[in-house]
C-alpha cells in the first residue's frame, strides 16, 4: 500500500482542515498509518504559496486548505493546475453560498473562529468566578476580581454579578452585615475596580417584605424593619467611605442600568 501526503494550508492555525484532514483519513482502515499530514499555518502571502505547491509537487502531496482571502485562493488554485497537483478547498463554497444568501460580502479576515472561541471560554470562565466568589463565600476571591461589589442585603449583587461576567468580566461580590466585620481584602484592593450599591430605605423595606412573603414568612421579621435597615446602610457607609470607592444608587435602576454605570465608569479611566 502506497503512502500519501496531505498539506494542510490556513492563513490562520489550520485546525479547522487538520480536523477534516483527519476525520476523512479515520474512514480508511489503514489510513492513519498511511498518511502523513503536514500543516502550513499563518500562509498570507502569494510567494508562499508557490513554495507550498512546488514542495506539493516534489511529495506528490493533496493539498487541503482553509483560505479566507479570494486572492490566496485563487492563487493556490492557479499553482496547483499549473503543477498538475490536486487541492481541494474546505472554505469557499461554504462562504460563498452564505454570502449569497445573505447579500453580503465575507470579512476575509483569517482568525475570526479561534478569536471567538476565545472569547466564549472567557465568557464561561468569568461566569464561573462569579458564582465561586458569589456573596462573600471566599474573601479570596476579591484580590482576583476585575470588579468587586459590595453592598447590604437585596441589592442585585448577585444578578449584577452575573450580567457583567456574561461581559467578561471576573466579579466577587460582598454583602455587608453591621454584625460582621468585612474582609481584609477589601481594604487591599484599588479601590477604582470596588463598586458600592446603596438603596432608598424604604425600596429596601419593601423588597425584602416581599422576599419574606415569597418564602412563606411574616414581613415583619427583624431582616425587613426599617431601623434595622438604616443601621444597615449606616454600616455600609462607614465601610465604603474606609475603602474610598464609588457609590451607585440602585434604588430605581434596572440591573443593565447599573451595569451600564459601572462598565461606563471603567471605560472612563482607561481613556
Amino acid at each position: 500500500m502506497g503512502k500519501l501526503t496531505l498539506f494542510i494550508v490556513s492563513d490562520s492555525v489550520g485546525e479547522t482542515a487538520d480536523l477534516v484532514a483527519k476525520a476523512a483519513a479515520s474512514q480508511f482502515r489503514q489510513g492513519l498509518e498511511t498518511i502523513s499530514m503536514k500543516r502550513f499555518s499563518h500562509v498570507e502571502d502569494e510567494s508562499q504559496v508557490a513554495e507550498i505547491v512546488y514542495l506539493a509537487k516534489q511529495q506528490q502531496a493533496i493539498i487541503i486548505y482553509t483560505l479566507v482571502k479570494m486572492n490566496m485562493c485563487l492563487k493556490l488554485k492557479e499553482e496547483c493546475q499549473h503543477k498538475g497537483i490536486h487541492c481541494i478547498d474546505l472554505l469557499s463554497p461554504i462562504v460563498n453560498q452564505i454570502s449569497l444568501e445573505l447579500s453580503e460580502q465575507p470579512l476575509e479576515e483569517p482568525g475570526l473562529v479561534r478569536q471567538l472561541d476565545d472569547d466564549y471560554f472567557k465568557k464561561i470562565e468569568a461566569i464561573e468566578f462569579a458564582v465561586k466568589y458569589d456573596d462573600g463565600r471566599d474573601p479570596r476571591g476579591i484580590l482576583k476580581a476585575d470588579i468587586v461589589l459590595v453592598g447590604v442585603s437585596r441589592t442585585s449583587k448577585t444578578p449584577l454579578s452575573q450580567y457583567l461576567a456574561h461581559k467578561r468580566f471576573k466579579v466577587a461580590n460582598v454583602p455587608l452585615v453591621p454584625e460582621v466585620e468585612p474582609p481584609e481584602e477589601l481594604y487591599q484592593i484599588d479601590p477604582a475596580k470596588c463598586f458600592g450599591l446603596v438603596i432608598s430605605p424604604e425600596k429596601l423595606n419593601f423588597i425584602r417584605k416581599e422576599r419574606l412573603i415569597a418564602l412563606g414568612l411574616k414581613d415583619d421579621a427583624s431582616y425587613a424593619r426599617l431601623d434595622r435597615i438604616e443601621e444597615e446602610i449606616i454600616h455600609f457607609r462607614n465601610v465604603i467611605q474606609k475603602i474610598g470607592c464609588t457609590v451607585i444608587d440602585v434604588t430605581n435602576r434596572a440591573v443593565e442600568e447599573t451595569a451600564n454605570v459601572i462598565l461606563s465608569e471603567i471605560v472612563n479611566r482607561t481613556k
